[in-house]
C-alpha cells in the first residue's frame, strides 16, 4: 500500500488494491457466478491438510452444488465428496481418520454422513425427517452430536415424519398465529417447528434427544455454531431463545444440559444476571473445562449492541466481562490450547482478526486486511480462516496466533481472475456530518484515466448497522459495476458498524439524517477530484440502502437515476415486517405515542420531492421488508407520471438467490444505469 499525495481540491486517499490485468475482459454478470465459493476450513488434527468446501454454480439448471475437497500443506485439492450432491460442514475425527459432513442430494434434506480418508463409500448416520446440520465429534471420537428440527406437537424423529405426511396431504393450508414473531426472513414459524440436539454413539447407534422439549431457536435460517461440547464430553452448552410466548421480548440465553441423557437443561444467564446482559450468545468451553466464554448483548432494542465476551466460571458460577474495554463488537471466537481466545470482529469497514491473551485488557488486531471469516483454529496451533477483498474472492488461509507466517492455502478462483481485469480500489476519509471522519471505498475502471470525466454510482449498504467491507460480494460488487465504466464509492456512513458503538448507535431515531449527509458530502469530495461528471451520477442501494435512495428521491434532484432493491419507502409499512423489536428506538418512537418523529424521517412523507427516475426490484417471499413496499414506491412514482420500472420476483426473498433471476437482475440494474448515465 502507500499513500497518494493529494491533487488540488481532492483529498489524499490510500491505494488498497492496484489495477490488474489491464487490457483483458471486464467482468460480466454471468463471470460472478462462475467463481467458486469457498466456505470455512476444516483442518486435519496434525496439520497436514485441510478440508474447504466449495460451492459452484450451473447456470443451465439454476442451482448450486457444494463439494468438499481436501487441501494438503503439499500438494494439489483432492475432491472428498461427488459433484452430484452438496455436502457441507466437515469436521475431522479427533484421530484424523474420518470425517462428518452434512449431505443431500437435489431436494432431499440433508443428512449427516461418515466418510472414512482410508476409502470407501459415505456411510449415512441420520434419517431425520426434516434434516440434521451442525455435526460435531464428542473428544474421544465415539459419539457425535448434530441439531435437527422436530414438530413441537409431534417430539420425536417418527412422530414428526407422520405429522409432516399429514400436513403434506392436508388440502387446507393456514396460518394461525397469537405470537408476535410469526414470520423470519422468508418462512412462516406457525409450523411448530423447534431444534433439537441429539448424540449418536457410534458403537451401539443409539440415539438420545438431548433437549427433548425442543432448544427454543427462532434462528432457523442459520442454525449451526450455537452449541458446543466440554472437553470432557460430559456436558453441551448451548445457546437458545429463552422467551416465552407470545415472545414480546425475544432473549437469547446460554444453557447446559448432560450428554447422558438423563439430567435437566440448566440456563446459566437467566435474566437479571450480572452485567445486565439481555442476549447471551454462542457459549464455548475453555481447554481445561473450567470455564464457558460467551457473547453477550445489552440492549434487547438494538441489534447491534456491541458483543462483549463474558467468561462464567463454572465452579462458582460467577460471570466476569472480558472486553469492556475494547469498542468493537466480536463475531466469533475460538479457544486456543493455552486458554487464550482469537477473535473474529469488523474494524473499521474489514473483518478482521484478534487475539485476547489471559488477563489482557483487550484483544490484539492480527490481521486487518481484506475481510477474514469462517475461523477455525487447528491443533497444530495455527487459525485456519477464509480471506477476501475488493479484488479477490474467499480462499483459504492460515497464520500463527501471533498473526505470523500468513499463508495461502487454495487458489479455486485463479485461472477465472487471470481472465478479468480489475479497477484500482481506494481507501478514502472524508469529513462527514457533524465534522466526523467518514471512510468510503472508491473502485475505479480498469482502464481509469484520471484526466476523463466518468460516471459515479453510490452503491449503499443495507443494516443501517452494517459495512460497506473489503470484501467480494456476489451482487453488489464494486469490481462489476466498475467494470462498465462507472467509478463506484461505497460509503461507511454514520450508523455503520466497525467504528464503534457510539457511531453505529448515533442515528437512532434519524435514520435518514447524518446518512444522507454523509452521502451528499462524499458525492462533493468525488465531484472535486475533477475526474467525476456531475452531471451523471447515480445511488443504488437495498434494504435500508433502499430506504436510503427512497430518502435521497424525496430531498434533491442532483441524481440521474436511482436503483432500489428491497428498500424501506414507509417506516409505519415496515411495521408488517418480520421482527419489530426495537423499531421504536430506530425510528423514534412507536405509531401511536410518537408518530411525528417517525414521520420526520419517513420517506413516503416527502413522495412531493419525487423527480429521479427509480429501478425498483423486490422479491415476494421477502419478510423483512415486505414486498408492499416497492408496490407503493412504484405506484406513486406512476401516479407522479414520474419514470420507473418494476422488477418483481415471486420466487426470492431479501436476496436475490437463483443464478437466472440474478442474471435478469443484473441485466436490468445494467440496462438502466446505461440509459441514464450513458456510455462511459
Amino acid at each position: 500500500m502507500h499513500v497518494a499525495e493529494p491533487r488540488s481540491q481532492a483529498p489524499p486517499f490510500t491505494v488498497l488494491h492496484a489495477a490488474r490485468n489491464q487490457g483483458k475482459r471486464p467482468m460480466s454478470a454471468e463471470d460472478l457466478w462462475r467463481f467458486a465459493r469457498v466456505g470455512a476450513p476444516a483442518p486435519s488434527p496434525d496439520g497436514s491438510a485441510l478440508i474447504a468446501p466449495v460451492t459452484t454454480y450451473d447456470i443451465d439448471e439454476n442451482r448450486g452444488r457444494t463439494r468438499l475437497w481436501r487441501v494438503p500443506r503439499a500438494g494439489e485439492p483432492v475432491p472428498l465428496t461427488a459433484a452430484d450432491s452438496s455436502a457441507t460442514e466437515p469436521a475431522y475425527a479427533p484421530d484424523g481418520t474420518r470425517v462428518l459432513y452434512c449431505r443431500c442430494q437435489a431436494d432431499e434434506k440433508p443428512q449427516v454422513h461418515l466418510l472414512s480418508l482410508e476409502g470407501g463409500e459415505p456411510e449415512r448416520l441420520t434419517d431425520m425427517p426434516l434434516g440434521a446440520m451442525d455435526p460435531r465429534w464428542f473428544p474421544d471420537g465415539n459419539r457425535i452430536a448434530f441439531v435437527t428440527f422436530l414438530y413441537a406437537d409431534a417430539p420425536t424423529p417418527a412422530g414428526t415424519k407422520e405429522l409432516a405426511e399429514r400436513r403434506a396431504k392436508d388440502p387446507v393450508k393456514v396460518h394461525v398465529t397469537s405470537d408476535r414473531i410469526y414470520r423470519f426472513w422468508d418462512r412462516w414459524l406457525t409450523g411448530g417447528e423447534l431444534p433439537h440436539i441429539f448424540v449418536l454413539d457410534l458403537a451401539t447407534r443409539t440415539l438420545t434427544d438431548l433437549t427433548p422439549q425442543g432448544a427454543g431457536w427462532f434462528d432457523f435460517m442459520e442454525p449451526s455454531g450455537h452449541y458446543d461440547i466440554a472437553p470432557d464430553g460430559s456436558e453441551i452448552a448451548l445457546s437458545a431463545n429463552s422467551s416465552q410466548p407470545p415472545h414480546y421480548l425475544l432473549r437469547w440465553a446460554v444453557f447446559t444440559v448432560p450428554t447422558s441423557g438423563s439430567g435437566p437443561v440448566r440456563c446459566l444467564t437467566p435474566e437479571g444476571t450480572p452485567e445486565n446482559v439481555s442476549d447471551a450468545l454462542r457459549p464455548r468451553y475453555a481447554p481445561d473445562g473450567r470455564s464457558i466464554v460467551y457473547g453477550a448483548q445489552r440492549d434487547p432494542f438494538f441489534y447491534a449492541d456491541r458483543v462483549r465476551l463474558m467468561r462464567y466460571d463454572r465452579a462458582s458460577g460467577a460471570h466476569t466481562t472480558m472486553t469492556e474495554a475494547w469498542d468493537r463488537s466480536a463475531g466469533a471466537w475460538e479457544f486456543l490450547a493455552d486458554g487464550s481466545l482469537a477473535i473474529e470482529a469488523e474494524d473499521r469497514g474489514r473483518g478482521a482478526l484478534f487475539h485476547l491473551a489471559a488477563g489482557a485488557p483487550a484483544p490484539r488486531l492480527l490481521e486487518g486486511k481484506g475481510t477474514a471469516g469462517g475461523l477455525r483454529v487447528g491443533q497444530d496451533g495455527r487459525l485456519y480462516f477464509t480471506l477476501q477483498t475488493l479484488s479477490q474472492p474467499a480462499e483459504v488461509a492460515s497464520c500463527l496466533p501471533d498473526g505470523g507466517d500468513l499463508r495461502s492455502h487454495t487458489r479455486f478462483n485463479e485461472s477465472l481472475l487471470a481472465e478479468l481485469a480489475m479497477g484500482e480500489v481506494r481507501e478514502m476519509i472524508i469529513e462527514g456530518a457533524g465534522g466526523d471522519p467518514v471512510q468510503m471505498y472508491v473502485t475505479l475502471p480498469p482502464d481509469f484515466d484520471p484526466k476523463r470525466q466518468w460516471p459515479l454510482v453510490h452503491v449503499i449498504h443495507g443494516g443501517p448497522h452494517a459495512i460497506s467491507g473489503d470484501n467480494f460480494h456476489f451482487r453488489w460488487n464494486p469490481q462489476f459495476f466498475a467494470a462498465q465504466g462507472y467509478v463506484v464509492a461505497s460509503v461507511n456512513f454514520h450508523g455503520s458498524t466497525s467504528w464503534g458503538q457510539d457511531f453505529a448507535a448515533c442515528i437512532q431515531g434519524g435514520h435518514g439524517d447524518k446518512p444522507y449527509t454523509d452521502i451528499m458530502r462524499a458525492t462533493d469530495v468525488l465531484v472535486e477530484t475533477g475526474y467525476i461528471d456531475p452531471a451523471r451520477m447515480a445511488v443504488t442501494g437495498g434494504s435500508y440502502g433502499g430506504y436510503l435512495v427512497c430518502w435521497i428521491a424525496g430531498q434533491t434532484d442532483r441524481f440521474r437515476c436511482i436503483v432500489n432493491h428491497a428498500g424501506v419507502f414507509d417506516l409505519l409499512a415496515e411495521y408488517g415486517s418480520d421482527v419489530t423489536q426495537g423499531r421504536h428506538q430506530a425510528y423514534g418512537g412507536e405509531p401511536w405515542d410518537r408518530l411525528e418523529a417517525i414521520d420526520r424521517w419517513n420517506p413516503a412523507r416527502f413522495a412531493r420531492g419525487f423527480t429521479t427516475p427509480m429501478l425498483i426490484l423486490h422479491g415476494e417471499r421477502d419478510y423483512r421488508v415486505p414486498h408492499t413496499q416497492a408496490l407503493a414506491v412504484y405506484n406513486i412514482y406512476q401516479a407522479k407520471r414520474v419514470e420507473a420500472r418494476l422488477v418483481f420476483f415471486p420466487d426470492e426473498n431479501h436476496w436475490v438467490l437463483k443464478p437466472r433471476n440474478s442474471l435478469v437482475w443484473n441485466r436490468e440494474v445494467r440496462d438502466w444505469l446505461k440509459r441514464h448515465l450513458g456510455q462511459p
